[in-house]
C-alpha cells in the first residue's frame, strides 16, 4: 500500500481535477453559479414554486441549495480555503436576504430554521471542495529537500 501523494492522486482522478481547478474552467463555474443563484432566488421569492423541483422536504432544499452554491463559489471565484470564511459570510448574508424578504411576501414566510439549513448546506458544499483544493495545494507545492 503506498502513502502519501500516489494514494491521493489515486483518489483524485485527473478528470475531476481538471474540471475543478483548470483555469479555463472557470468562466463555465461562474455561469454555473449566476444560474443557481438566479434561479435559487426565483424559487424563494415567487409565490407558489413548483413541487417538482422539490426534494419533498423544505429545510433538505436550503441545504441542497446551498451546497450548491458553496461548491460552485469554491471553483468560480474561491479556490483558496482559506477565503472560506469570507465565502460563508457572503452565501449567510443571501440566505438571510431571502428569508426577510420571504416575510414581506404572502404566502412566504422567513424562517431562521431555513438560514440554519442554509449553513448546513454551505457546510456540505465545503466539505465536497476541500479534498481537491487540499490535493491542488500539495500538488503545487515544491517537493521538500
Amino acid at each position: 500500500m503506498t502513502c502519501g501523494r500516489a494514494t491521493i492522486q489515486l483518489a483524485m482522478p485527473s478528470l475531476l481535477l481538471n474540471l475543478c481547478t483548470a483555469p479555463e474552467r472557470r468562466p463555465l463555474w461562474r455561469a454555473l453559479l449566476l444560474l443557481l443563484l438566479a434561479v435559487i432566488t426565483w424559487l424563494a421569492l415567487t409565490p407558489a414554486p413548483p413541487k417538482t423541483l422539490s426534494t419533498g422536504w423544505d429545510k433538505s432544499n436550503h441545504a441542497l441549495a446551498f451546497g450548491s452554491l458553496a461548491f460552485s463559489s469554491v471553483w468560480a471565484w474561491w479556490q483558496r480555503p482559506r477565503q472560506w470564511p469570507l465565502l460563508v459570510i457572503a452565501l449567510l448574508a443571501y440566505g438571510g436576504a431571502i428569508e426577510i424578504a420571504q416575510s414581506f411576501l404572502p404566502p412566504r414566510e422567513g424562517d431562521w430554521w431555513d438560514l440554519l439549513a442554509d449553513g448546513v448546506g454551505i457546510t456540505l458544499g465545503l466539505l465536497a471542495a476541500w479534498p481537491v483544493t487540499a490535493w491542488t495545494a500539495r500538488s503545487t507545492r515544491p517537493p521538500a529537500t
